[in-house]
């Protein structure tokens, strides 16, 4: 019985140990840490300095889905051209920056769900107009079509009141003309709520029209009101480029093998490549460039992080993109990731997060 207890106990300890010698090997293949590779561009990636903590959107995204996926990883810093390649080959198991969806990037490797919406912009010098144009603005095309519109549906809504107010309310008499400027008076002290009182009217169907016009100024005050700061402020910083039609007859700098690079090549815009943003907006503060192209938050970033005062990111906004996380075609951490991607961004430290790099602005 002994003899047979030992016998018994030998096998179960040799399988035991067998069973743990392959199994070795996969515990470490586990445990192995994953290369990220890191394209630095603030406010997505970024080092605070040399050999110090990095930080970003992306950045600290990756690190909240490492963290609930207990993944080990190491940082490898590496250009946007280096990242992709290695991302096509497999040397790297993910890239994370300000990395665009592309159609042709799809065919080399995979991608995360997207984590944000961006688009490209334009960074020009600028200048302040002065006082004396933007006097000038005031008597512009632009502006009078803009007075003329509210004019009109000012000259609406008052006439209708007069209509019915004519024969019942002596504050809308007096000639047609006058009634009809009484009616005019009414409807713009009305629409910016003045509240003066000197007219009003008395009638149901004037009432009418002018509970129809108290809530539809609301509406159509804000929209012209629009209107006129655009039409009065829209140049007032001048500049050589004022929007994406001027970059064809001026030097323009992009990325090189970036999503603005891609743009401006599928646009035939002609445009100098450069390593990094840093040396496109260097270029820019001594007249090399008068135009650069790229990712509008990034823009908006390094111009207020360098205080650079005359140099601003153009309101016009174009070529949508989404940002996501690059992984090779042949990874298999696509799905765990996105599971937690998808719960981090629709989570309430997302947005303080955003919020925190980018403050109150859409990109």
């Amino acid at each position: 019985e002994i003899r047979r207890y030992l016998t018994g106990s030998l096998r179960l300890l040799m399988l035991f140990l067998l069973v743990l010698g392959f199994a070795k090997p996969l515990i470490a293949e586990e445990a192995e840490s994953l290369r990220v590779g890191v394209r630095v561009a603030p406010p997505f990636a970024y080092q605070l300095s040399d050999g110090g903590p990095w930080r970003g959107i992306a950045i600290e995204l990756w690190e909240l889905m490492a963290q609930r996926l207990e993944l080990e990883f190491t940082y490898e810093p590496m250009p946007l051209t280096r990242l992709l390649d290695a991302a096509a080959v497999g040397e790297i198991d993910v890239g994370i920056g300000a990395l665009s969806v592309l159609p042709e990037r799809e065919e080399r490797m995979d991608f995360t769900h997207a984590y944000m919406s961006g688009g490209l912009g334009i960074a020009a010098k600028v200048e302040n107009a002065g006082l004396v144009t933007a006097l000038l603005r005031l008597l512009s095309l632009d502006f009078l079509k803009v007075i003329a519109g509210l004019s009109g549906v000012l000259l609406f809504f008052g006439f209708f009141v007069w209509l019915f107010e004519r024969k019942r309310n002596e504050q809308f008499g007096g000639s047609r003309l006058e009634g009809i400027g009484s009616g005019f008076w009414w409807s713009a002290v009305t629409m910016t709520t003045v509240g003066y009182g000197d007219k009003s009217p008395v009638t149901l169907p004037g009432r009418l029209v002018a509970l129809i016009w108290m809530f539809g100024a609301i509406i159509i005050i804000s929209g012209f009101t629009g209107a006129i700061a655009s039409s009065l402020t829209v140049g007032s910083l001048q500049g050589k480029v004022r929007g994406l039609a001027d970059l064809p007859t001026v030097r323009v700098a992009a990325l090189d093998s970036s999503t603005s690079a891609l743009f401006l090549r599928d646009q035939r815009i002609a445009y100098s490549p450069v390593a990094d943003v840093d040396e496109a907006l260097d270029g820019l503060l001594a007249d090399r460039y008068q135009a650069v192209v790229h990712d509008r938050p990034i823009l908006h970033h390094l111009i207020q992080q360098r205080r650079l005062g005359n140099v601003a990111v153009l309101p016009e906004r174009f070529e949508r993109q989404l940002y996501a996380f690059v992984l090779p075609l042949e990874g298999d951490l696509r799905k765990d990731l996105n599971v937690v991607l998808l719960e981090i961004t629709n989570s309430p430290e997302w947005g303080a997060l955003l919020e925190r790099y980018l403050g109150e602005q859409s990109f």
